[in-house]
């Protein structure tokens, strides 16, 4: 691990479960964080595997927790999703398991609804995950329709519990099926270019930061930027030891990236 000159970056793609807030809750150091990247007029973009929430209400879901964020500053696996769908099949259908986030996205870019012969069938975070949705899914991937998954994370975190996210919601369709679904989310290149790109930035000027080993840091790893690790989310220094590749730095959350570009704290 080396120290990443924060001062001399141009611009910083960040995660935001287990980075920004757990659940409803805002963690520590993040309006610090934000002021910091408004005063030193970095480019930022918020880059969430969650396909469940729109742009609009992420930046109202900060706005309840009191920091102020543009809407453009929001790119999700959802909207990459349709991003990709539409390059692959413009005009396709789909059946989808999801909420508004992902919903909203397919329909922006002319993806319309089909629970009878699809061409794809979509799966992101749900609420409404059944046995039914699932034994549905199964059966139209098993008749011919294409396996899309928004991320392959397998779980998240809340306030206060580890929920299943998108890629273990994926995994029993995967297995009946014999079907591998295609990953739309970090760590996929695409998402990351196209992060680089609304960022107007490029990869050795940016910096990765999230709290996974296995999106976060890998994506930014393998698109050439500096990376940073949190341990404010899943990872912990022990499943960091699971890994054969290591982040450019491993911080305690992303209040210490202030404090690093104003020299009161060495890497950890």
């Amino acid at each position: 691990m080396y120290s990443i000159d924060f001062q001399k970056k141009k611009g910083f793609i960040c995660d935001m479960d287990g980075v920004i807030y757990h659940g409803n809750q805002l963690l520590p150091g993040v309006p610090e964080f934000l002021r910091w990247l408004h005063e030193e007029k970095k480019s930022y973009l918020f880059l969430t595997n969650n396909s469940g929430s729109t742009p609009r209400e992420l930046q109202q879901k900060l706005g309840r927790m009191g920091l102020d964020v543009p809407e453009e500053h929001f790119y999700t696996s959802a909207l990459a999703t349709a991003a990709f769908l539409k390059a692959q099949a413009p005009g396709c259908s789909a059946y989808v398991i999801g909420e508004a986030g992902l919903l909203n996205a397919l329909y922006d870019v002319g993806i319309t609804m089909n629970d009878v012969d699809p061409d794809y069938v979509v799966v992101g975070e749900s609420k409404s995950y059944s046995l039914e949705t699932v034994t549905k899914a199964i059966n139209l991937v098993l008749g011919g329709a294409k396996l899309i998954g928004a991320n392959s994370d397998v779980s998240a975190p809340g306030e206060h519990t580890t929920i299943p996210a998108c890629g273990a919601l994926v995994a029993p369709i995967e297995m009946a099926t014999g079907t591998r679904a295609y990953f739309c989310g970090k760590p996929n290149p695409l998402m990351m270019r196209t992060g680089l790109r609304l960022l107007k930035c490029h990869s050795e000027d940016a910096v990765m930061v999230g709290d996974r080993m296995d999106t976060d840091v890998i994506s930014g790893l393998e698109s050439g930027m500096s990376t940073v690790l949190v341990l404010s989310g899943i990872s912990t220094p022990e499943t960091l030891k699971t890994f054969s590749y290591r982040p450019s730095m491993i911080l305690s959350g992303v209040g210490e990236i202030v404090r690093t570009a104003r020299g009161d704290s060495s890497d950890a």
